[in-house]
């Protein structure tokens, strides 16, 4: 299989030098390797997705003069896929509903300072609570149980191997806990929705910020179970404000729409990233 990368936005505001950063980054190596280059929308998030930001990431990527396939897809086209992918989950074991809320969650954290929120998970209710919970109507969360996947999975559990920023490294999915992939009300989370469209579409390389880093070990697992391909894992370091804070897409100064409006080119973008 040929060389296949994507860069993957979300709509819920406009990029900034960040995202020109990692699809740059993506676009010069699928050019480098005479590969593909995907543009996925990952527009999930159905409150903070808006048409207006989806339109204007298209104008500020080709006026980066990057191309890309079509059609582009979009996640929101494709929820029955992702509900399939999750039923097949649901079916063997491997996921169970969590009912706690965010603030619960985040109240347990004083006593494990340094697990993140979604490491704090509780086990499975029991059967005749859980349902008193689903008859109730309560939200809950799909959450990846990894002791039945370590189960299920005996001595693979401990051969999950993959290769990112240039070595072979062991999945250790711990380090997320139960992660969740998927809410009552719509049926993947991101990390179950990407993995499941990179091997749809053929993506041998993902190309991203070093703050999915620890993504990937979640990522090789769920390959693993919906029986996926693993592909290449690259991390690059981030853009930095003048404080050395991450780029948000709220800070405004920094986004490609207001430095287009204040005469940059796309030759002063890659000079300003160092590409």
């Amino acid at each position: 299989m040929g060389f296949s990368t994507r860069f993957a936005p979300s709509p819920t505001g406009y990029l900034h030098l960040g995202h020109a950063f990692s699809a740059l980054m993506a676009f010069d190596a699928a050019r480098a390797a005479a590969g593909r280059f995907l543009l996925r929308i990952e527009d999930t998030d159905q409150t903070r997705c808006r048409p207006e930001f989806d339109t204007a990431m298209l104008e500020d990527l080709a006026w980066l003069d990057i191309a890309w396939e079509v059609p582009v897809r979009r996640q929101r086209e494709h929820m029955g896929e992702y509900a399939a992918a999750l039923r097949m989950l649901v079916e063997r074991g491997l996921v169970y509903r969590c009912f706690r809320t965010r603030k619960e969650i985040m109240a347990e954290i004083p006593h494990a300072p340094h697990a993140p929120a979604d490491v704090v998970a509780s086990a499975p209710l029991m059967p005749a609570l859980e349902a008193e919970r689903l008859a109730a109507g309560d939200a809950f969360a799909w959450r990846l149980w990894l002791d039945r996947c370590r189960e299920t999975l005996g001595p693979d559990w401990d051969n999950l191997w993959f290769e990112a920023d240039g070595a072979m490294l062991k999945a250790e999915p711990a380090r997320l806990g139960d992660a969740i992939i998927a809410r009552k009300e719509f049926p993947a989370s991101y990390h179950l929705a990407s993995v499941w469209d990179d091997a749809l579409q053929g993506v041998t390389h993902v190309i991203r910020g070093e703050d999915l880093r620890e993504a990937a070990h979640l990522h090789v697992l769920l390959q693993k179970l919906l029986g996926l391909p693993h592909p290449v894992y690259q991390h690059h370091a981030l853009v930095l404000d003048q404080h050395g804070k991450r780029l948000a897409k709220r800070d405004q100064a920094a986004t490609l729409r207001a430095l287009r409006e204040a005469g940059n080119t796309p030759g002063d973008i890659r000079a300003l990233l160092r590409l």
